[in-house]
């Protein structure tokens, strides 16, 4: 199978892809981490994650209970949409000083149409957490209009986009991504090519070294940009893009806009610019 073209989506690496808004800096999954990535750290894409609420709402949460990252606790899909957004996203939340400066100040969990009202411009991750999910993110990112900017992501083959006719663009599945791995080791690269936009892969997994320039040689061999997550020391980020990465998620946006500003002549962001 050919390679697939490439999407426009993917222009301006490397990609600075700020992961559930930067959850370093500010309550992960919410409106005011995404604001900050965005406005003060010149995020170029918000990475997010969406589960369905009770009466079937997409609502922007990584877990699937709302235990770690809210005031309450059970799983998000007992909640109806109004009972959840009654809940402080950032009761949980500790800055980089240890301190709960969150706590009490309003954040909800959002709604992803209010993401999409929010930021028309800028380029979203979006990861349906369960497959159920998956048939409604792609109905609304189509009502939206949003299909040009809007990647979607999925773990598992059951739930991914392109299966559903989604023309955006898509990142590869956990099964696509083993059999690259395995395969690009083979002589002359190993003939597998995974019909996807990216393959978003994490530096490391589970003690084995994931991302390496032979792997990103690979890809880019076949029209393949590679985003890697989650990489949060400037030094591994450095390394990532010597090697030519395209894209790395980070949940300290500050720290990477410093490492692309140094080692790409990147503009400074507003958060950075002002120091």
């Amino acid at each position: 199978m050919k390679p697939r073209p490439g999407h426009p989506y993917m222009a301006g690496a490397p990609l600075l892809f700020a992961h559930r808004g930067g959850a370093a800096l500010a309550p992960e999954n919410t409106l005011e981490a995404f604001e900050s990535a965005v406005e003060l750290w010149g995020a170029d894409v918000l990475e997010m994650d969406v589960r369905l609420t009770r009466d079937r709402e997409l609502v922007v949460i990584h877990d699937s209970t709302v235990d770690r990252t809210t005031s309450g606790s059970g799983p998000v899909r007992e909640f109806s949409t109004g009972r959840l957004r009654d809940l402080d996203a950032g009761a949980r939340f500790l800055d980089l000083e240890g301190r709960t400066s969150f706590l009490g100040r309003g954040v909800r969990i959002p709604l992803f149409s209010e993401v999409l009202e929010r930021f028309p411009h800028t380029r979203l991750n979006v990861d349906a957490k369960d497959p159920e999910a998956a048939p409604l993110l792609v109905r609304m990112v189509r009502e939206r209009g949003a299909r040009d900017r809007v990647l979607l992501a999925s773990a598992e083959e059951s739930g991914r986009a392109d299966r559903l006719g989604y023309e955006g663009p898509v990142s590869a599945s956990r099964r696509q991504i083993r059999l690259f791995y395995f395969s690009h080791r083979l002589p002359g690269g190993g003939p597998y090519t995974p019909w996807t936009d990216a393959l978003q892969i994490p530096w490391r997994w589970e003690g084995r070294q994931v991302t390496t320039p032979d792997l990103i040689r690979e890809a880019h061999r076949r029209n393949l940009p590679v985003h890697v997550w989650t990489v949060d020391d400037p030094e591994i980020m450095s390394t990532l893009v010597e090697w030519g990465a395209d894209g790395i998620q980070t949940d300290r946006p500050d720290l990477l806009a410093r490492v692309l500003h140094e080692g790409t002549g990147r503009a400074l962001p507003p958060g950075l610019a002002e120091t």
